[in-house]
């Protein structure tokens, strides 16, 4: 009889390697399975051996973003939504640091690539419907403005969760995007407006 895969288990092997992580500790099979009581051997049930669980947790990362980028609130201002989304963005790599970092170790190839992709294309919607509402120029480029969007979060992020920068310099993020979305064709009081409601970290 062959026996089923439990999904706890995996995801008890994926937390507990970014639990690893975040308190620096070598993340080796031995040390991964001690105590949670769980064989090496699942490590290779489940993800076939070390590298797929490197490879499961970069998916796992990229899947919460999406996940969490889909569930964010559409409203009728596409400007406020663009900066919310990024403002989620920041939010789920302040909550899952380890796994963040993992996303983007480009040593594993991801499982899913068009779940990392999917993240992106949240933002260029939002930028689409700008566009779509004349608060962007209509030659705006939509993948380019949601890759510079994303370096924003991304930048401000890395430097806050690795310690240089303290939590509040979140907040220049509205400077920042303000002025990028102002480039963009929008109105500046209208646009500042946006941003600060969007940008709820």
């Amino acid at each position: 009889m062959v026996r089923t895969k439990d999904p706890a288990v995996r995801t008890l092997l994926i937390e507990r390697a970014a639990q690893m992580l975040r308190a620096r500790d070598p993340v080796t099979l031995r040390s991964l399975v001690a105590g949670t009581g769980v064989s090496t051997m699942a490590v290779y049930t489940y993800f076939g051996g070390m590298d797929g669980l490197w490879r499961a947790m970069r998916q796992e990362g990229f899947s919460r973003l999406a996940t969490l980028l889909d569930g964010v609130p559409l409203s009728a201002d596409p400007v406020r939504d663009l900066a919310a989304l990024g403002a989620a963005y920041l939010s789920n790599a302040l909550a899952n640091p380890d796994l963040y970092r993992v996303m983007f170790d480009a040593g594993f190839e991801l499982e899913d690539p068009a779940a990392a992709d999917e993240t992106l294309h949240s933002l260029v919607r939002a930028i689409d419907r700008a566009k779509d509402a004349g608060r962007f120029r209509a030659e705006v480029d939509a993948v380019s403005l949601a890759t510079q969007t994303w370096t924003v979060g991304h930048g401000l992020v890395s430097l806050v969760a690795t310690g240089p920068l303290p939590r509040p310099a979140l907040g220049h993020g509205v400077t920042i995007l303000t002025a990028l979305f102002i480039s963009c064709g929008d109105e500046p009081g209208r646009c500042r407006d946006s941003v600060e409601d969007g940008w709820q970290v």
